[in-house]
């Protein structure tokens, strides 16, 4: 009951960001689903005339449907940025699939007798559609554009991450900060909204046969002030702007404590990690907050600002374990220790840039560089039930360590190794290592230190820049707390990092993080 009060209360406090993020949700969803209203029906209307063409149609309407949201997302940055646009156009691609097949469906259903005795009147083809056939498929029609809208709000969530804003900005930084407030903060209101949108939808169709002509305008009215308004605000000129994921944009090693300490001047929004990459390589942002060993520094030719005030604290590789696991298997902890000191930043970084830009599989990279290190490490990994379950967060240098891992595991002892990488952030893994669904993962001490254990902050400002103190403190308080163990550390820092564009940064004449702030604050 307390947490129940607790939610209440957090959710009554930021009452007024509640409501304006479920206004952009229900503006993503409205003008996605008013555009797929009118290409939809009107190409379900055209494959009922042209009926050969209806497989080919509604087939690439289903693919379009399979598409993985975040792959979706990801190609519309190149081509339209990010934003409200792209998300739209994306929200719009889903929604066809359920109004295309209903109005074609529906169409089509219309008992023949009653087609005979309109033609047999002299009906045009034009008047049988629009007084016979259409009226009669409505009830059909609007149960497809309510299955569109329900999957749409749903869909929405996901559009936080190209920063279109929405309720999934609450849902997206809840699961990065492991914040079950934030999280239902933005799964309650989404759920409600598709429930009070169906039922909406419900009652209308209801009245569909004696409205629809109405509706009609009302849509196309819609339509034209809801794209006029996002063509003007595409046209207005951007200014210099950041995109950063979740985890910098709320933490406090992260945005908060980098624009106080720097004093930037500069908007920011969220996005996912992966695409805020894209993002900056295709001059959509202009500075990302990234992490300073990823292969797409070089990929992408990008300039890392020197931290010239030493805001970021260390974040040095050692795997979280289970204890159970460790004393289930005591041949783990030597087998792990043969890492412990390996990799340093400039090798991580050139690893990442094989699976990014050259695209060589994580597990091949791990192995040929653990063959460089002198390990004997076996080939493929044998099939069967898995002893050991290693898991990973959804970043290449996760892919790559959690296969360094699993192949010095099975080469070095007797046991049977499971990865399930691609986990989507510090909370998911930490959850699944505590619930017992994976054994161990690769973290991060400055993650560990500051989001997991939440420090005192007078603590965090004593020892946050001391790498053996943070090691200690975790290692000690994670025992504690969570019966976990953290292994030996690697030599790499994948410590949070300030990027632009390498031209830009040359031409700017930007090279320090002091540097970027001078420049804003002379704009």
């Amino acid at each position: 009951m307390q947490e129940g009060n607790s939610l209440w209360a957090f959710m009554l406090e930021n009452r007024s960001e509640i409501l304006a993020k479920t206004t952009e949700h229900l503006w993503l969803t409205g003008i996605s689903v008013l555009l797929a209203i009118a290409v939809g029906v009107l190409i379900g209307l055209i494959l009922t005339r042209r009926q050969s063409l209806a497989s080919p149609v509604i087939g690439i309407a289903n693919m379009i449907q399979t598409i993985p949201s975040i792959a979706l997302l990801g190609f519309m940055i190149p081509l339209v940025g990010i934003g409200a646009i792209p998300a739209i156009i994306a929200l719009f691609l889903y929604a066809l699939l359920p109004i295309i097949r209903n109005t074609y469906t529906g169409i089509l259903d219309v008992d023949p007798a009653t087609k005979e005795a309109g033609r047999g009147l002299g009906m045009t083809d034009w008047q049988l559609l629009s007084k016979v056939e259409l009226p009669l498929a409505l009830p059909v029609i609007f149960a497809g554009i309510r299955t569109a809208t329900v999957i749409n709000v749903g869909v929405a969530t996901l559009c936080s991450l190209i920063a279109a804003g929405g309720l999934g900005e609450f849902i997206f930084t809840g699961i990065a900060l492991n914040n079950q407030q934030l999280i239902l903060t933005g799964a309650i209101p989404a759920a409600f909204l598709a429930i009070f949108l169906d039922v909406f939808l419900g009652l209308v169709q209801k009245n569909i046969a004696k409205w629809w002509k109405g509706l009609l305008w009302a849509v196309g009215l819609v339509l034209i002030l809801g794209i006029g308004w996002q063509v003007y605000e595409s046209l207005q000129t951007r200014t210099f702007l950041a995109g950063l994921d979740r985890e910098f944009f709320e933490r406090r090693d992260g945005w908060p404590g980098l624009v106080e300490t720097y004093d930037l001047q500069m908007d920011a929004v969220q996005m996912d990690a992966g695409l805020m990459y894209l993002a900056l390589k295709n001059d959509k942002v202009d500075v990302i907050g990234g992490y300073a060993t990823d292969g797409r520094i070089a990929a992408y030719n990008l300039r890392v600002l020197q931290d010239d005030q030493n805001f970021f604290p260390p974040y040095f590789v050692a795997p979280l374990m289970r204890k159970e696991t460790l004393q289930e298997y005591p041949q783990l902890g030597a087998a792990i220790d043969l890492l412990a000191g390996k990799v340093s930043d400039a090798e991580m970084r050139r690893l990442n840039y094989l699976v990014d830009q050259e695209k060589q599989s994580p597990e091949q990279v791990a192995r040929d560089y653990l063959a460089s290190l002198g390990l004997e490490i076996l080939g493929a990994r044998e099939e069967g039930e898995a002893d050991i379950v290693i898991g990973g967060k959804n970043f290449t240098e996760q892919f790559i360590l959690a296969e360094m891992y699993a192949q010095v595991i099975e080469s070095y002892t007797d046991l049977k190794v499971e990865t399930k990488t691609g986990l989507g952030g510090t909370s998911i893994c930490f959850d699944a290592l505590q619930n017992g669904d994976i054994d161990l993962y690769p973290e991060y001490t400055g993650t560990a230190f500051l989001v997991l254990l939440s420090p005192p902050e007078d603590l965090v400002n004593t020892i946050i820049k001391d790498r053996e103190a943070v090691y200690r403190y975790v290692q000690e308080q994670v025992g504690e707390q969570f019966n976990l163990q953290l292994m030996g550390s690697l030599e790499v820092n994948n410590a949070y990092a300030i990027m632009m564009r390498e031209e830009v940064a040359a031409e700017l004449g930007i090279r320090t993080i002091t540097d970027l702030a001078t420049y804003l604050r002379s704009q």
